[in-house]
């Protein structure tokens, strides 16, 4: 057997994990790049991001490296991060994809209404419905 100095040197070196909050900056970066591409107000971004308050809301814009984002806000993060990417995989004309949310919808769980006018019910699980559903018509599980 090696000695124990040669197995840890011959181990893969990953890179360091990037900190909770370097990952919620980039959440952030990305999410108002969303907001901007769907043509979204300060109001429904911010219901979108779970109603903080707004001075909380404007720093997040202007410093996303500095923000401490509780979980909550992480997860609709990444819902809304999964629904523009589901949407770029369905429409790959990125203004159809952007349009998309905006459009009203006849599918049930819609009931004519736009998938952002769903999203805007300010519930997590109206963001967890609405990627749910781009899932399942990407070929997904839902």
């Amino acid at each position: 057997m090696p000695p124990a100095e040669h197995v840890a040197e011959s181990r893969p070196r990953y890179a360091p994990q990037a900190s909770s909050r370097d990952m919620a900056a980039a959440g952030l970066r990305a999410f108002f790049n969303i907001a901007r591409d769907w043509g979204l107000n300060t109001d429904a971004q911010m219901v979108l991001l779970g109603a903080p308050g707004r001075s909380t809301f404007f720093k997040w814009k202007a410093t996303p490296e500095r923000a401490d984002l509780k979980r909550d806000t992480l997860e609709r993060l990444s819902y809304v991060l999964g629904i523009y990417k589901a949407l770029q995989i369905l429409l790959p004309d990125a203004a159809a994809a952007d349009a998309w949310v905006n459009k009203p919808n006849s599918a049930a769980l819609f009931g004519g209404r736009s998938a952002l006018e769903r999203m805007l019910a300010g519930n997590v699980a109206d963001l967890l419905a609405v990627r749910q559903y781009l899932d399942a018509q990407r070929g997904g599980w839902a």
